[in-house]
């Protein structure tokens, strides 16, 4: 059987690798890392994530808070993970929903304390119905509590019942936390800057989401909607292991690429239209975000291609600057720059470019910064100022790089010709010791190279 005359293929391989990809060792490391920098006789504390209602009684598909994850592994809901440092009898502390045949026959097979302790390589674990009973005493004594404060507004009460029940005991000598501390910079930052592991995987998203832009183009011809496109990527996420795409896929012909988050995608692709297509999936928890611009038609016509050369000169220019010991906002000038100077060529601003640059006179076409983090979230964690000033990269940061010009379809100052045409290239690139590596390379984004790829289409 043929799908648009492609044969099916199923990658069992990826479908393989999905299970592999947990290194409880690493995780282990993570915890011990981030006790080395907490306080002393401080507890840290964090929770799973809640369910989220979708309608009435059916839930979104459950998907474990990133912090969380990222000390355990563990993928389950209703759990809390204490991080005691100095405690003899286990310093990392695991409550979580205890095995339960009838819950089980509903929901699926869970971990239970003990398996969680021997798997997760956790020091200590205990049921979650005794959590209350227990985690008063782990607080005892401890000076300093950490935890990510006005998040969430039940857990945020739990920490202070818990609290409350250790102050009731002060009369038999026992002191409580006199301090309170957010968990999120010290957290963040360790995530900030991704391991090779880490790298690894991020890598695989881009490779799939890759496969998936590919698929979009070569299926892509006018006529068909936005939403059999992003079926088209959902189709290659999920058949390589993805379970889910990292954020909602933006799939925007014609004047909808002008909209930056735009998602609706139900509208009719027509002839002579340009596609934006800014997706990704997400692949044992860590994100890819990439985004291309492509004809419908299959060609570009002399306007088009004008203003997608300028994106594109924008595109590589900036990831040429994504290197060591540069200052965060350095890429996004150089884009500026570029961008500024390219509309300056078309006539659409007035330069001379110093003071184009310096009126901000780009920003009616270009109206955000060139990225942002990436990781196990799409916007990922992490400061991008430190004191104040931008700080600098480092190696195994990870940031997108994704300029773009859109000229409203109501801009009026500009000639009928330019108005409507959003374009976006959009790249996650890896900070290396020698230089910027495009994870994302797997995507056609040269103009030329796009064309031949669309040449190949069957209709």
């Amino acid at each position: 059987m043929h799908i648009l005359g492609s044969p099916i293929h199923v990658d069992t391989r990826s479908l393989t690798e999905t299970c592999m990809t947990v290194d409880y060792r690493e995780m282990k490391r993570r915890r011990k890392e981030l006790m080395d920098h907490m306080e002393p006789n401080s507890i840290a504390l964090l929770s799973a994530a809640s369910p989220k209602t979708r309608n009435n009684d059916a839930d979104y598909p459950y998907r474990q808070n990133s912090d969380f994850y990222y000390l355990t592994g563990f993928t389950e809901q209703q759990a809390v993970l204490a991080l005691i440092p100095g405690r003899k009898q286990g310093e990392a502390v695991l409550f979580c929903q205890e095995k339960d045949k009838v819950k089980e026959l509903w929901n699926g097979v869970l971990m239970g304390p003990r398996r969680a302790r021997e798997e997760l390589q956790i020091d200590d674990s205990f049921p979650i119905s005794d959590i209350n009973e227990i985690l008063p005493g782990l607080i005892e004594g401890r000076e300093r509590v950490y935890y990510s404060m006005g998040k969430d507004p039940q857990f945020d009460q739990q920490v202070m019942d818990w609290v409350k029940v250790v102050r009731s005991h002060r009369r038999q000598g026992i002191s409580p936390p006199g301090e309170f501390l957010v968990l999120d910079h010290l957290l963040h930052e360790q995530r900030l800057v991704k391991s090779s592991k880490e790298t690894r995987l991020m890598e695989k998203a881009a490779k799939i989401s890759a496969r998936g832009h590919k698929r979009a183009m070569k299926t892509c011809r006018p006529g068909l909607f936005e939403y059999q496109l992003e079926a088209e990527l959902l189709h290659e996420f999920y058949r390589s292991g993805s379970r889910y795409p990292a954020y909602n896929s933006i799939v925007a012909a014609g004047e909808n690429a002008c909209i930056l988050h735009y998602d609706t995608n139900t509208a009719e692709i027509k002839d002579g239209d340009l596609v934006l297509i800014d997706a990704g999936c997400e692949y044992a928890h860590y994100a890819s975000d990439i985004t291309r611009t492509f004809p419908a038609s299959g060609e570009f016509s002399a306007e088009q291609r004008a203003v997608y050369d300028i994106v594109l000169e924008a595109n590589l220019a900036a990831i040429e600057a994504v290197r060591p010991g540069v200052a965060y906002d350095e890429p996004h000038n150089v884009s500026v720059k570029v961008i500024t100077a390219g509309l300056i060529r078309l006539g659409l601003i007035k330069g001379p470019l110093s003071q184009a640059i310096k009126k901000e006179a780009y920003r009616d076409f270009y109206m955000h910064r060139v990225g942002h983090w990436l990781g196990m979230d799409v916007h990922d964690v992490g400061d991008y100022r430190i004191d104040g000033k931008w700080r600098l990269l480092e190696p195994g940061m990870v940031t997108t790089i994704e300029p773009g010009i859109y000229i409203a379809p109501d801009n009026k100052k500009v000639a009928k010709k330019w108005r409507g045409i959003g374009i976006r290239i959009e790249d996650d690139v890896l900070v290396t010791r020698k230089g910027p590596r495009v994870l994302s390379k797997d995507v056609p984004k040269d103009a030329d190279q796009i064309e031949a790829l669309m040449a190949k289409r069957v209709h």
